[in-house]
């Protein structure tokens, strides 16, 4: 077992077990009813709305101003409560959030970067339409995937995952590199005795690293490019909706199948056993075709 295996497996996290059914329910979104969301043209109809997610920033301002406030404006915009070609003024912002024009200024540029507001001269900055949203930033799937349109971002995803992991588990094998299938077999080594501890979190993390090493090891830069959106994938199904959701002894058994195939250069198993992972629950089966076997 390599140095990075015994890393994983002793240096274990305090709190374990990933995140169960209707734990999606407690994130920020939960505690708005739809009837109370509004987004008139103007902050002062929004009062109420505003001052919630500004009291609820102030307490956690631990990850710094600056994140804070992009994290509360785009689950805003993301969830509908301030709605398409909504102006926003930086002087109101800083003022409701209590933060300086500068941490206004540059939280919106970020915003802006992910396409979710434009800035025009004479016109001010203002929220643009879910159209104009680069759906591929990791924020925005995970705002996406805790807010209203949480079904609607992990059909999606799911059918993403259909079209990049089969390929990328096929070219995969098709190349030796030792030292990267190493550390495949190691993180399905890592999930099968985090599985037999119940550590949850453990197992996660080493099934993330296994599909963005996977897609590394097909050596297509444009698949590796879309890593992000497998490992965003993984980080908020919240629910039984692939064989990655959740430690199982099935999924553990898809994933030894894969390293198996990689070892061996059988890009059809590799395929084969990827489609099988990606289709354990049957909700899936609604979503993308089953897998063919040729």
């Amino acid at each position: 077992m390599s140095t990075l295996a015994q890393t994983m497996m002793t240096a274990r996290p305090a709190d374990s077990g990933l995140a169960g059914p209707g734990e999606l329910d407690r994130y920020p979104y939960g505690d708005a009813p739809v009837a109370d969301r509004v987004a008139p043209p103007a902050w002062d109809s929004a009062d109420a709305e505003l001052g919630r997610v500004s009291r609820r920033a102030a307490g956690s301002r631990g990850r710094g101003l600056h994140g804070q406030l992009v994290q509360q404006l785009g689950q805003m915009i993301v969830s509908g409560d301030l709605g398409a070609d909504r102006p926003l003024v930086p002087e109101e912002i800083g003022q409701r959030f209590e933060v300086s024009r500068t941490v206004v200024r540059e939280s919106l540029r970020v915003l802006e970067a992910k396409g979710l507001v434009s800035a025009r001269p004479n016109v001010g900055t203002r929220v643009r339409p879910v159209s104009d949203w680069n759906l591929l930033d990791p924020d925005i799937i995970e705002w996406r995937a805790f807010g209203p349109q949480r079904d609607d971002q992990r059909r999606e995803l799911c059918e993403l995952r259909w079209t990049i992991e089969p390929l990328a588990a096929r070219l995969a094998a098709g190349h030796g590199r030792e030292d990267i299938q190493q550390r495949i077999g190691d993180m399905v080594e890592i999930m099968g005795h985090a599985l037999a501890q119940g550590d949850g979190i453990t197992f996660s993390r080493a099934d993330t690293e296994f599909h963005n090493l996977l897609i590394q090891l097909a050596g297509n830069r444009m698949l590796e490019h879309l890593s992000g959106i497998v490992s965003s994938a993984l980080q908020v199904s919240g629910g039984p909706v692939t064989g990655c959701d959740r430690p199982n002894e099935v999924s553990l058994s898809h994933h030894a199948r894969i390293v198996d195939a990689l070892a061996t250069g059988d890009s059809h198993a590799a395929e084969s056993a990827m489609r099988q992972l990606l289709t354990v629950h049957p909700e899936v089966e609604r979503v993308v075709p089953a897998p063919r076997e040729h």
